[in-house]
């Protein structure tokens, strides 16, 4: 796992390709269909991880802190994301981190929940409205789904419901990140019958 002296080394460096690879090896949301360009990547998206990787050394006071939330908050786009699902929930957990609040978080909180399908998941490219991707799906719960506010915003009992029928028909990669976000989403309400008094 990366220290928080690679961190810093790699992001004054601008080795934004190297601290992505680097912060993603030894995760379990890692997988070839996370969708972000390693040969170009975001420095939003380096930012995002490192600084969830700060948050996870308790070390979120250092120096490297405060550039990378602001590589963050200014790759925001008008609409409210990141530019793609997998980096906006990354950059949300991120400004999430230590209790984080603001409009940056609730603009992409509403990005996600506008671009949610009616049957609960996320298309991989939102503005085309493209088929469903279970693993991108899958990626934004086990980033957010332990956040009230993201449970409070957008439809989870239908993702958790979608996931509970279609997990038999789940790729490897996209079932295992399913398992490890469902420890993190609400169980499904059973539906209450009516009375017949």
């Amino acid at each position: 796992m990366m220290t928080v002296r690679q961190i810093e080394r790699h992001w004054n460096a601008r080795n934004y390709g190297r601290l992505l690879a680097d912060l993603l090896a030894a995760r379990p949301e890692a997988s070839l269909h996370l969708g972000i360009d390693m040969a170009r990547p975001p420095a939003a998206a380096a930012a995002a991880l490192a600084i969830i990787r700060l948050d996870e050394l308790s070390q979120s006071d250092r120096k490297v802190h405060q550039p990378l939330l602001r590589a963050i908050l200014s790759a925001q786009q008008a609409d409210g994301g990141w530019g793609d699902f997998v980096i906006t929930a990354l950059c949300l957990r991120a400004l999430l981190c230590g209790n984080g609040n603001g409009i940056a978080i609730e603009r992409g909180m509403k990005y996600l929940a506008d671009l949610q399908k009616p049957e609960g998941i996320w298309p991989n490219v939102p503005i085309r409205r493209m088929p469903a991707d279970p693993y991108v799906s899958a990626l934004i719960l086990y980033q957010l789904a332990d956040q009230p506010r993201f449970r409070q915003t957008i439809r989870i009992g239908d993702a958790v419901k979608w996931f509970a029928r279609n997990q038999p028909n789940l790729d490897a990669e996209s079932r295992e990140l399913w398992q490890r976000a469902s420890r993190r989403c609400p169980a499904p309400q059973p539906q209450m019958q009516p009375s017949l008094c």
